[in-house]
């Protein structure tokens, strides 16, 4: 049996994919920051740890318990993350930093550490769950956006470092997914944006803080991203890149025909 270590696992992308996986004969390992989620899915029949990505002690900690229960640790699917919406110069460095502890840093350390029990066995597989905003820029999405580019260079890198050692290095670029994303990051814009006085106070409230429709054309559900989960678990040599959601594969094909000049037009406007 095949087993799999799931970042972020409380809501979303990463607590479907972890139930989808466990129906289809993967032993996963559902992880999550709070205790309360992780008590939740092990009464869903998942096997569940409490695991923050900002600590490297902690990520130790449960990759030993991983090993010691299965002695094998085949797929990393890296998922945990969440968008700290801002202008730019409404961002105090420290939220940026906060933005990169998870999104980056602690996927690196993750990333790292399971590398070593991968070439010990011999094979293994990463999925980094990066964005569109890996590939495109939106305005108020700068601490995202960032922390999403550099993941798309770790994740490059790597991948031609890890050529010919049967591990592999998929990126999964998601477009927008129906989840709680939305939700937690208007709420860390409530927590770390001074809206009163900023020249964007008008446009976040237009934006963030009316109420969106997420049955909308573009935004879709989570099996779009399993599907590309699945493929990069299971094929003889899987993608180096998944785009997921027409808005993905739409953004993505302008990045590679439009002159920057004539994007930035069109994505001011999304």
């Amino acid at each position: 049996m095949k087993t799999i270590l799931i970042t972020g696992c409380s809501s979303g992308i990463g607590y479907d994919t972890a139930h989808y996986l466990h129906k289809n004969g993967y032993k996963v390992y559902a992880t999550c920051r709070d205790e309360n989620d992780v008590k939740r899915l092990e009464g869903e029949g998942l096997d569940s740890y409490v695991l923050d990505v900002t600590s490297r002690d902690n990520i130790t900690e449960v990759l030993k318990m991983i090993t010691k229960d299965n002695g094998k640790l085949y797929a990393v699917f890296n998922n945990a993350g969440y968008g700290q919406i801002g202008a730019v110069e409404d961002l105090t460095t420290e939220v940026l930093k906060e933005q990169f502890e998870t999104n980056f840093f602690g996927l690196h350390e993750l990333t790292r550490q399971s590398i070593k029990i991968m070439r010990t066995q011999g094979y293994g597989r990463i999925i980094q769950h990066s964005s569109v905003l890996g590939i495109i820029s939106l305005r108020f999405r700068g601490a995202y956006n960032a922390s999403k580019y550099a993941l798309e260079g770790l994740s490059d890198t790597l991948r031609q470092e890890l050529l010919g050692t049967n591990i592999y290095v998929c990126s999964i670029n998601t477009g927008p997914i129906r989840s709680d994303f939305r939700k937690n990051a208007v709420k860390k814009l409530k927590q770390y944006i001074v809206l009163k006085g900023s020249v964007f106070q008008r446009e976040y409230t237009a934006q963030f803080l009316t109420a969106k429709d997420e049955n909308d054309f573009f935004t879709k559900g989570s099996d779009v991203v399993i599907k590309n989960i699945v493929h990069a678990l299971k094929a003889k040599k899987p993608k180096p890149r998944y785009y997921n959601t027409f808005a993905t594969h739409l953004l993505g094909g302008f990045k590679r025909i439009l002159s920057t000049s004539w994007l930035d037009k069109i994505l001011v406007k999304i």
